[in-house]
């Protein structure tokens, strides 16, 4: 007999919902948009409403149920991943107080730099296993700069909660903080929650970086679990408005680009880039050592039996749509201009900093950066150095990993970019110098429906479920010509990327860049 589930993913713009069938892999699915709210005055504001989330999750499920021929009955599962750290406060009535800080909210950064700063006076060994350096991104940063600012609802905060945890205690009706799921994804990377720490940053110090932190350590109750385990069955308000049955199982939640690497296929000692608005990379570890400037080594975050590791670059898909937008075109349409594009044949060096440094710097006070410009640089040519320059950042990020003990034997490119970009596959193989991975389908949601699967117990672990629902990988292998000019053009990016991206930087010698890039583009174009 087969099992039904559904998998859902929220991302930046939109909910997705797929209907997956044990035997016959995914059935249908749908999707269903809400708005990012942002300020035109203020770059670092990015918000959404929960009430769309959910008014979306009953409009994309409904939908999905009936493109899949599937009637609600027959789901014995639904587990979900959500964008992070996106944060929510919450009321007594297990209401939201606000809207979520979406993940790419950055207006905490000087709350950030406060936690870090701390957290390094108070000898806080939690902030070292977040990579030393706490990030706007994160839980605590947002939650501080709410209490800041909201002074007059301070008194009516009955918690916060992540995006992932807060839908499953809504589907679920639980009311009660203490049996509220919190996922150790979530709070252990975002969160500085650290089971051999005992837990989160002790109240001592959260007063420290702020006495309006008093009392929250205690609010943040609930069950810390992995996503092995159960958040609760959906209610029956919410069985009824997604049309499914009350006894449907939901495990605890996870971010989506975690599971985003599950649907990919990750196994231990591999790393997946989630490419999307931003990338996400994800690996895993048989063991907990520190990475430093790393965002977080967690175990169980990824797969429940393992050491999760997370890094990650602040914008890639939305740096692409930035430079196409300045030039009044698409993404699409520029990317069809630099097919043909050779390894550095611009002579241009893109640093890709316009939403700051998620790793390894951890600075959002960084710019983007684009060296070599000529009068004749188009937007294509950009367009190309970006897709360069985020290769070279990451690899910078999987140099770091791999000199703490994370070995990197395969490398997947995930998330949506890779599936519709070619040239961004074959520039990171030939800046890796490794074979790059793509799933040869889609994914997206796959890694919930795997969970969901698990919670109904239809496989016995999760390579089972891998083995039977993930689709086999296309393979871009390195070029050697490219491979040479990258080796070439790494060293510049690596050494201008530590001495223009830390205030505490040594000199570097900087005469010689410009013109290596004017001599490596001129060889690449008289090879063409």
């Amino acid at each position: 007999m087969s099992t039904v589930v559904a998998g859902v993913d929220f991302g930046t713009l939109s909910v997705r919902v797929s209907i997956f069938d044990s035997e016959k892999g995914r059935l249908g699915a749908a999707t269903a948009d809400y708005a990012l709210h942002r300020k035109r005055n203020d770059p670092d504001y990015a918000t959404q409403s929960h009430s769309d989330h959910m008014q979306a999750l009953v409009s994309a499920m409904r939908t999905a149920l009936k493109a899949s021929g599937v009637d609600g009955s027959a789901i014995r599962a639904l587990a979900l991943d959500t964008t992070g750290s996106s944060v929510v406060p919450v009321g007594e009535s297990f209401e939201p107080l606000d809207e979520y800080y979406l993940w790419c909210d950055h207006r905490a950064w000087r709350e950030a730099a406060e936690i870090t700063a701390k957290a390094q006076e108070f000898g806080l060994e939690a902030i070292e296993w977040s990579g030393g350096v706490y990030s706007s991104e994160w839980g605590f940063s947002k939650l501080l700069h709410w209490l800041r600012h909201n002074p007059q609802r301070r008194s009516q905060l009955a918690t916060a909660f992540e995006h992932c945890d807060f839908v499953a205690a809504t589907l679920c009706g639980i009311r009660n903080i203490q049996d509220a799921p919190r996922s150790i994804c979530a709070m252990g990377h975002k969160w500085m929650w650290n089971e051999a720490l005992g837990g989160l940053p002790p109240e001592e110090f959260l007063t420290f970086v702020d006495p309006v932190l008093a009392g929250v350590r205690e609010k943040l109750a609930g069950k810390y679990l992995a996503s092995d385990s159960i958040a609760g069955t959906v209610s029956p308000e919410w069985a009824e408005k997604l049309g499914l049955s009350n006894d449907v199982l939901v495990p605890v939640g996870a971010f989506d680009a975690h599971w985003d690497a599950i649907g990919a296929g990750i196994r231990l000692g591999d790393v997946v880039n989630v490419v999307g608005t931003s990338t996400c990379i994800i690996g895993l570890s048989d063991k907990a050592e520190l990475v430093p400037g790393v965002c977080g080594v967690v175990p169980g975050s990824v797969d429940p039996r393992l050491t999760g590791i997370e890094a990650g670059l602040s914008a890639v898909g939305d740096l692409f749509d930035a430079i196409a937008r300045r030039a009044g075109s698409t993404a699409g349409v520029l990317a069809q201009e630099i097919k043909d594009y050779r390894a550095g044949q611009t002579g241009l060096l893109r640093f890709t900093w316009d939403n700051g440094d998620r790793t390894v710097l951890v600075n959002p006070e960084l710019g983007g950066i684009t060296l070599g410009w000529h009068l004749t640089s188009t937007a294509a040519d950009e367009l190309f150095a970006a897709v360069e320059g985020t290769a070279f950042h990451t690899r910078i990020i999987l140099e770091r990993m791999e000199e703490h003990g994370a070995k990197v034997n395969r490398i997947i490119n995930g998330g949506g970019i890779p599936q519709r970009n070619d040239t961004l596959n074959q520039i990171y193989a030939n800046v890796m110098n490794k074979p790059i991975l793509v799933p040869g389908g889609d994914v997206t949601s796959l890694g919930s429906a795997i969970f969901a699967f698990m919670a109904a117990k239809t496989f016995p672990t999760i390579e089972a479920a891998q083995a039977k629902l993930c689709p086999e990988h296309r393979v871009f292998h390195p070029e050697p010509n490219s491979v040479a000019v990258y080796e070439q053009l790494f060293p510049l990016y690596r050494k201008l990327y530590f001495a223009f991206g830390s205030k505490q930087s040594t000199p570097a010698n900087m005469g010689d860049v410009l013109p290596e890039l004017r001599r490596i583009a001129a060889e690449v174009r008289q090879q063409q």
